[in-house]
């Protein structure tokens, strides 16, 4: 049970990777949250009830012109 104050959300809710890491190996590319998720390095998970978090990386950074004072589109 989380002893954080606020309290950390549930390994069922939409944000459950927002709880607190209570263990964190980078080495071997995981992490233990205070809400029983374990969350891998490929943004991948595991559920406290054995179910898997399918990973969900970003597909790429985004590219939208702009003008910029020399009139050449600027990446952000």
């Amino acid at each position: 049970m989380c002893q954080h104050k606020p309290i950390c959300p549930p390994a069922q809710a939409a944000d459950r990777e927002a709880a607190k890491p209570v263990a964190n190996h980078p080495d071997q590319g995981w992490s233990l949250l205070c809400n029983g998720v374990v969350l891998f390095e490929d943004t991948g998970g595991l559920l406290p009830d054995g179910r898997t978090i399918e990973p969900h990386r970003a597909t790429g950074a985004s590219y939208v012109p702009v003008s910029s004072a020399s009139g050449s589109a600027v990446a952000r």
